[in-house]
């Protein structure tokens, strides 16, 4: 159970919102809603005790599952079920029994003895932990989330962003945590996966928390939804399901601007006639009176929701280049032992539009970093054409400086850019006033994906390399994003499991990973971008 008192959050200087006092007890499935910026993974984190308040209080009992939005979550060490496992603390056991396992296979007599009464020891441990039993639990859990059993003995340093957070979800769910606390929890699963996640979270007797963009998800599993208002800076607590919180939320805002217009009409009445009365020494008490009833009926009523801004999402006018400005030859790459694509060859000609397609740990996200040449190929090349112009959106962000402030990304980014251009720019993406001196660390997903492609609109990039691009962003935002896919006039190379991202992109090619096979785009691959 987790619960509030009085909690404020604050983003730098920004208030976020304030007087927080909420309750997530065991069958609460909650939604956490709200524009991005708004707070909602804040919020998330504060609960979880990842981070403190600007105020308030919060108290916690029992253990807490946390999975937040930034894919690069977890360690590096160890192996994937090893990763799992480690959520029950099984992970060490079953560590002492390979140990005690080799000792056995390896010494003789005395020592032979002493490591056979070690593992019956360290055996009856395991199962009293859940053991075997356990085991089987965990990768149940991660079959479903689309992680191969044939993976589950790989080093993590050797998976993909995707299949990483693939294998955090799964562990969280197999800790048997009492509260679950999810950050956009469909980010990089298939379609599958994430059906099985719906029912698997619509069943959960826990307290649980979702942030997400998927309203099929919210509709399905949650039974009360917090609203947080970034414009009003509160949290409308709603204990309905998905579908009869929206008719609710609508007939709430009714009720406001039906009362606050009653309450204006009354005060300008009473303003008017203390304002008359004033004037008159014998009357100045009574008018100072209305005048205070008028200011009172004015600051008791809740104010009325101001329209969400919507970003003007958009990419840049490419520069000229010539006829093929991106092509790559016999590329290939290999973490360790595990071979993750080989000879792939590409060809990028001026206004082409390319799709890449492959199961998760195919190397989509590589072959991508490679032709922006963040990543080296072990064999091959790749060829830059005349005027070329790369311009790269990384899933997890990773050209963004986390450290310097959204103003200072977006100056380091051109080298002619001048302060009042970057600062229209950004405006555009919703970046106004002081916002731009935040640093990046403490925006949200949402906001960051904002601000990679406030970056790439001054680069006069005539090939994009989009990585899941409408991650995490709220409705409106996407629908932004792909009406400026589908009105870009240079190359595009995109990565996503979004069918309609790819609809907007209508892609010519696909590529297909890990075998790296070109063919003519046909309507039938929309079934393997969600498959995917």
């Amino acid at each position: 159970m987790i619960s509030t008192s009085a909690l404020e959050l604050r983003a730098g200087a920004r208030l976020l919102v304030s007087g927080v006092n909420v309750r997530i007890n065991h069958g609460d499935r909650i939604g956490f809603v709200g524009r991005n910026g708004a707070g909602k993974s804040t919020l998330a984190k504060v609960l979880a005790g990842e981070t403190l308040p600007a105020g308030g209080a919060v108290q916690r009992t029992g253990k807490i599952g946390y999975l937040p939005q930034d894919p690069r979550t977890g360690e590096d060490q160890g192996t994937v079920i090893e990763r799992i496992l480690s959520a029950r603390d099984l992970d060490q056991i079953a560590a002492r029994m390979t140990q005690v396992e080799e000792e056995m296979a390896t010494t003789e007599g005395a020592a032979l003895e002493k490591a056979m009464e070690r593992y019956t020891r360290v055996d009856a441990e395991f199962q009293a932990a859940g053991g075997y039993a356990a085991t089987a639990e965990a990768e149940a859990i991660a079959t479903s989330l689309g992680v191969s059993e044939a993976v589950f003995g790989n080093q993590l340093d050797t998976l993909s962003g995707g299949q990483r957070r693939r294998i955090e979800l799964a562990r969280i769910l197999f800790s048997g945590a009492e509260t679950l606390l999810l950050d956009e929890p469909t980010n990089h699963l298939d379609a599958d996966s994430i059906i099985w996640l719906r029912n698997y979270l619509s069943t959960y007797s826990g307290g649980l928390v979702i942030i997400s963009h998927d309203v099929n998800l919210i509709e399905q599993v949650v039974n009360k939804v917090f609203y947080i208002d970034g414009n009003r800076n509160v949290i409308d607590v709603y204990n309905l399901g998905w579908k009869q919180y929206l008719l609710q939320r609508e007939q709430d805002e009714h009720r406001r601007k039906k009362e606050r217009a009653n309450a204006e009409k009354k005060a300008e009445i009473l303003q008017k006639q203390g304002e008359k009365m004033r004037a008159k020494a014998s009357k100045a008490t009574a008018a100072q009176g209305m005048l205070r009833r008028a200011e009172k009926l004015r600051s008791s009523l809740d104010d009325v929701r101001v329209k969400d801004k919507v970003a003007k999402l958009r990419f840049p006018t490419p520069a000229p280049c010539g006829k093929t400005p991106l092509s790559g030859e016999e590329l290939s790459k290999n973490y360790g032992s595990l071979e993750i694509f080989t000879d792939v060859s590409c060809v990028i000609d001026k206004g082409s539009r390319v799709v890449i397609l492959g199961l998760n740990g195919a190397g989509k996200t590589t072959l991508l970093k490679i032709l922006a040449n963040q990543l080296e190929s072990d064999t091959g090349r790749v060829e830059h054409g005349h005027g070329l112009k790369l311009g790269y959106y990384a899933q997890e962000h990773e050209m963004l400086d986390f450290e310097r402030t959204i103003l200072e990304n977006m100056m380091s980014s051109k080298d002619d850019l001048r302060e009042p251009e970057a600062r229209n720019v950004l405006g555009s993406f919703l970046f106004v006033g002081d916002d731009v001196h935040k640093p990046v660390k403490v925006l949200s997903g949402g906001e960051r994906t904002r601000l990679a492609l406030a970056v790439l609109v001054v680069s006069a990039a005539n090939v994009l390399l989009l990585d899941e691009p409408t991650n995490n962003l709220d409705p409106a935002s996407r629908a932004e994003i792909l009406g400026a896919l589908s009105e870009y006039q240079g190359s595009v190379i995109m990565v996503s499991h979004d069918e309609g991202a790819v609809q907007a992109l209508k892609p010519e090619r696909v590529i297909l990973l890990p075998d790296g096979d070109e063919d003519l785009w046909k309507d039938e691959y929309f079934d393997l971008v969600s498959i995917d």
